[in-house]
């Protein structure tokens, strides 16, 4: 696939529904992590317009920051610490929609207002996390966790 996008305008489901075949034409046939990561990360900044989007990788006992897209970012949180760790530690996908409010929020950014993370699984065990922020408070729902479920479940680790 060539590397240009078609940005969709409209609702936000109507957004993803344009953007999931991208993405999948995009990481269809790739066999490099990491290429395939960049791709997700760039193809959401570039439709969403998010402050920032990547993935944080298990390594160990920690998630260590991997391909992204925005501003520098904390490079290693704990399980359990954070949303990335909460997500981590509970397996399931977590919204905030105001991290403030969020006990024990990790602030990489002040810019950061709402986040959305989701665990990407292999056999049963997460082994990465999608996190996503927005500058925009309560920005991501149950149509980001639908879509964002499906792509990371795409992902071969």
């Amino acid at each position: 696939m060539a590397e240009d996008l078609y940005i969709q305008q409209g609702t936000k489901e109507e957004q993803y529904q344009a953007l999931l075949p991208q993405i999948k034409a995009l990481i269809e046939g790739e066999e490099d992590l990491i290429a395939n990561l960049a791709n997700i990360c760039g193809a959401l900044k570039e439709q969403f317009n998010w402050w920032w989007v990547g993935f944080y990788l298990v390594k160990k006992d920690e998630l260590v920051l991997g391909p992204f897209q925005g501003p520098v970012a904390c490079t290693r949180i704990k399980k359990g610490r954070g949303v990335c760790g909460t997500a981590w530690q509970l397996a399931h996908t977590v919204i905030v929609p105001d991290v403030n409010q969020f006990l024990g929020h990790i602030a990489c950014s002040s810019l950061s207002r709402s986040e959305i993370v989701v665990p990407v699984f292999k056999n049963e065990e997460v082994v990465a996390v999608l996190d996503a922020d927005s500058e925009h408070l309560a920005h991501y729902d149950e149509v980001d966790k639908q879509y964002l479920e499906e792509i990371v479940k795409w992902i071969n680790f």
